[in-house]
């Protein structure tokens, strides 16, 4: 059997368990085995799925949490790869900043929403803050340790060559560094996306955060669990779109691999 079978065959039978569990939970709500008060028959909660995408209920929030997430995060990776190609590249660079980044990258980044909400309110700048520092430290620290496991072969080959430092850091470091890079950013990719529902939820302002609290607090379950299922469903299709674009931006380090 090809790997890519292999591969079709794996995800077939992931699908057939996730609808076999979502066939017993059918049932043991019809049966009452389960209190439909408080988890809806998925039947129900596809019914409400429906109903949110033929009012047009779903496009506002949605667009509204996934211009956040972005936002912040092309910001802090842009920001985490150049810090992260400095640190790596120059010790003093590194020297200076890494007791900082030490102190703050461990730090669960929900405890930041406190005095984030202080110093910003419970507006955007407090989420684009958040998510922007939940990206940044797993792109930066990968970004470091993939400039710091450049080949020193390589190294030696451009300067011979009579490449200077610049040309150094953007044909040899920077490619070098990529698959690193790529996978910091897939990393925090997801982490963004739990930091901007949360900050929704504390804020209260809009998002599709917002909107699974609100439905808790008034007790309209089934439509809590169907805005939950359109999350799961976005992280899901923003994941395999980054694999995706993954496979074309480092397709040699992928192949290199098998």
């Amino acid at each position: 059997m090809t790997a890519s079978a292999r591969r079709r065959l794996e995800q077939g039978l992931g699908a057939l368990t996730l609808l076999g569990l979502l066939a017993a939970l059918e049932v043991a709500v019809r049966a009452a085995w389960v209190n439909p008060a408080f988890v809806p028959a998925p039947t129900v909660v596809l019914q409400k799925l429906w109903d949110l995408f033929a009012r047009g209920a779903v496009v506002a929030p949605l667009l509204e949490t996934l211009v956040l997430l972005f936002t912040a995060y092309f910001a802090a990776t842009l920001l985490a790869i150049g810090t992260g190609l400095l640190m790596g590249r120059f010790r003093f660079v590194h020297g200076l900043l890494e007791p900082l980044v030490e102190v703050l990258r461990p730090l669960p980044k929900p405890a930041l929403l406190p005095p984030l909400i202080l110093f910003l309110g419970l507006g955007s700048p407090m989420k684009l803050a958040v998510v922007g520092l939940g990206v940044f430290f797993p792109v930066l620290i990968n970004t470091v340790q993939g400039v710091r496991g450049t080949d020193p072969v390589l190294l030696d080959a451009a300067r011979t060559f009579g490449h200077g430092p610049r040309r150094q850091l953007l044909r040899v470091i920077l490619p070098s560094a990529l698959p690193m890079i790529v996978a910091g950013m897939r990393i925090s990719l997801g982490l963004g996306l739990v930091l901007v529902v949360i900050a929704e939820m504390l804020a209260g302002t809009g998002g599709v955060g917002y909107l699974i609290i609100d439905m808790q607090r008034s007790f309209r379950v089934a439509e809590m669990y169907a805005w939950i299922v359109i999350l799961a469903v976005l992280g899901f299709g923003l994941n395999e779109i980054f694999v995706r674009l993954e496979r074309k931006a480092i397709h040699w380090s992928l192949v290199s691999r098998t």
